[in-house]
């Protein structure tokens, strides 16, 4: 009698690789998120992000100088890159503001519902298959988040409304640039990123006449500010260019559990046992999300 060996999962290297780029942006998001509170003390959200995309655009010139990637910078594509920063800066104001308004943890649970609206994007604007278990995985991540937010247990705030704004313009900002990632290097899309956002930064800053500049004490968090946001965008645009967007936006789930032991360090937010909950439930649709690609991958390839 032959003994067979079971048949073992097999894990198509892209997808392993885009979850290490996606465990950078949970740490750069992190950071920026307390130094967004932080610079918040003096500056707004306009001025955040404009000093942001300063600090972005001379890392972009130099890194991309000393490795010689400047020459990939093209310009074939700016209706789409001028789209998608436009959107991508409107998200990213209003998070900053709703860090002012409401703990950091709630910030995030309403940010997390951008990988559900992602799914949605990537079927109707990628051609990417909304499958009955991605529609389950979406479910189970809406019902943790909902455990984490528990609407109508308490008033409806301006800072939740933003976050939740903020969530769908980051969903559509992973739609276009995974659209970039198919003709455009990672060095070009953080170019015309820090490029087309300092514009918008400075024309709503100025337009008044009154533009703060960061203090000796909130210098290093815009220093942070600008730093996380573009390894951020790096990490999260190689995690793109390597697997599908329904799969890499759900990893930035682990986000919650680590900014709510943030809150309770830096800032003695209560860690409320609905948020290890709910975590619970995100880790468990982000996991189940993962496993069917793997399985997809591998039927693939097999045919």
């Amino acid at each position: 009698m032959t003994r067979t060996t079971p048949p073992t999962l097999a894990v198509p290297s892209n997808v392993p690789a885009a979850a290490l780029w996606m465990v950078g942006a949970v740490v750069s998001f992190s950071a920026m998120a307390i130094a967004g509170r932080e610079a918040s003390v003096e500056l707004d959200t306009f001025e955040m992000m404009t000093y942001r995309s300063m600090v972005g655009l001379a890392l972009v010139l130099l890194i991309g100088g000393v490795t010689g990637h400047l020459g990939e910078i093209r310009t074939n594509r700016m209706p789409i890159h001028i789209l998608r920063n436009m959107v991508h800066f409107t998200g990213q104001n209003l998070w900053f503001w709703a860090l002012t308004m409401i703990p950091l943890a709630q910030v995030f649970a309403l940010e997390f519902t951008a990988p559900l609206w992602v799914m949605l994007m990537a079927a109707l604007f990628l051609g990417e298959r909304l499958t009955g278990v991605k529609a389950l995985a979406g479910l189970l991540g809406f019902v943790g988040i909902l455990i984490v937010v528990r609407p109508g247990s308490v008033p409806l705030s301006p800072g939740m409304l933003a976050a939740a704004a903020a969530a769908i313009f980051f969903a559509a900002t992973a739609i276009f640039t995974k659209r970039l990632t198919r003709d455009q290097s990672i060095t070009c899309i953080l170019f015309w990123l820090t490029v087309i956002q300092l514009i918008l930064g400075l024309g709503f800053c100025l337009y008044d006449g009154d533009m703060a500049l960061p203090s000796m004490a909130s210098l290093p968090w815009v220093i942070v500010i600008g730093l996380g946001g573009l390894t951020a965008h790096f990490c999260i645009t190689s995690a793109l260019a390597l697997a599908p967007a329904s799969v890499v936006m759900p990893i930035d789930f682990v986000r919650l559990p680590a900014i709510a032991i943030l809150g309770v360090l830096f800032y003695d937010e209560p860690l409320e046992a609905a948020v290890l909950v709910g975590a619970v439930l995100i880790f468990g649709a982000n996991y189940i999300n993962v496993l069917a690609e793997h399985r997809r991958s591998r039927t693939t390839a097999e045919l």
